[in-house]
């Protein structure tokens, strides 16, 4: 009975060893950084475009920060460059130009009411100066003829004349001040019926804009709705305000490997190094790579982990549509 207890110890220990060994074994898997030879490093990564738009919500006006949503284009949906992928709703923006274009038309009125009604005051205003110039000059007539009589009247011509004078350089002043003060209200007229048609027009330049189209040609990939509890991406319907995003586009044709490299081999990689890079999913198809960049500081690979890491980014050298963003990759520094 002993020996037999003692066999049984005997295999659950063996087993114990082996499900240790294989853990190591798979470790060093999960690791997927190997050795050949001393000549070759393998790390894995992730795929990410070298270029990447994304399509921030403007500020459409001094108005419109929050825009509402009426079309949209399908989440992950392969775009050409100059595709429209978004429309926002042009509504506000409509209703804002026709009252606005409303106003044009009774400023335009006020200001050809201003044109006529000021016209009118300057034709009376030179009509008063004539009348005070004939005043004048008849009553300059009366005080010269004056000469001849008594001291009584030539002293009552001479106040008439300086009265006449008095009036026609009072009428003479008022027309010179009314001119100036009918120019300035023509002038704020003018500038308040400029900037409503430059306001009209400023609206309808944004109108086009309300149209999103992709710069770039890649996969058009939806962001998260943060005003959203459900922490959902946007969809047709929703409001968006200035200053969020509302999608982006990474551009496939420049392809990027995010990657890492242990301490121990930091001094084995150098910008410009050849790499061959491997998809999980297509192991045995090796697509071209050169080291673009090797991180200055090394960091923890974990939080609370003992084992450091340096950053480094491989750029593939040619296009490839089987290469898509968030792809897992191997890399093999030669």
């Amino acid at each position: 009975m002993v020996k037999i207890i003692t066999y049984r110890w005997l295999g659950l220990l063996s087993c114990l060893l082996l499900v240790v060994s294989c853990k190591d074994v798979l470790d060093s898997i999960t690791e997927k950084k190997k050795s050949y030879d001393g000549n070759i490093i393998v790390e894995t990564g992730e795929l990410a475009a070298v270029n990447t738009v994304s399509f921030v919500v403007p500020r459409y006006g001094r108005f419109w920060s929050e825009m509402k949503i009426i079309g949209l284009l399908n989440h992950g949906e392969i775009v050409k460059k100059g595709d429209s992928v978004a429309l926002f709703d042009p509504s506000d923006i409509n209703k804002y130009i026709i009252e606005r274009e409303t106003n044009l038309e009774t400023q335009l009125a006020s200001l050809e009411k201003m044109y006529v009604e000021q016209e009118n005051r300057k034709q009376e205003s030179e009509s008063r100066i004539k009348n005070e110039l004939a005043s004048y000059d008849l009553k300059k007539i009366e005080l010269e003829a004056s000469r001849f009589e008594s001291d009584r009247v030539q002293q009552i011509k001479k106040l008439e004349f300086e009265q006449a004078t008095i009036n026609l350089e009072k009428e003479k002043r008022i027309y010179e001040l009314s001119k100036i003060i009918n120019e300035s209200n023509l002038k704020i007229q003018e500038i308040r019926v400029q900037q409503i048609k430059d306001d009209i027009e400023d609206s309808k330049k944004l109108l086009p804009q309300l149209t999103l189209r992709t710069p770039v040609s890649g996969v058009f990939q939806i962001e998260l709705n943060r005003q959203d509890p459900n922490r959902s991406i946007y969809k047709i319907g929703d409001n968006i305000y200035a200053g969020n995003s509302l999608a982006v586009v990474p551009e496939l044709e420049h392809m990027k490997v995010i990657t890492q490299v242990n301490e121990t081999d930091f001094l084995k990689i150098n910008v410009d190094q050849k790499v061959a890079v491997r998809l999980d999913a297509l192991p045995d198809v090796v697509f071209n790579g050169k080291v673009y960049y090797v991180g200055k500081l090394c960091r923890p690979k974990e939080r609370n982990s003992r084992q450091k890491i340096f950053d480094v980014e491989v750029r593939i050298t040619k296009p490839d549509e089987r290469l898509r963003p968030g792809m897992t990759v191997s890399c093999e520094f030669l």
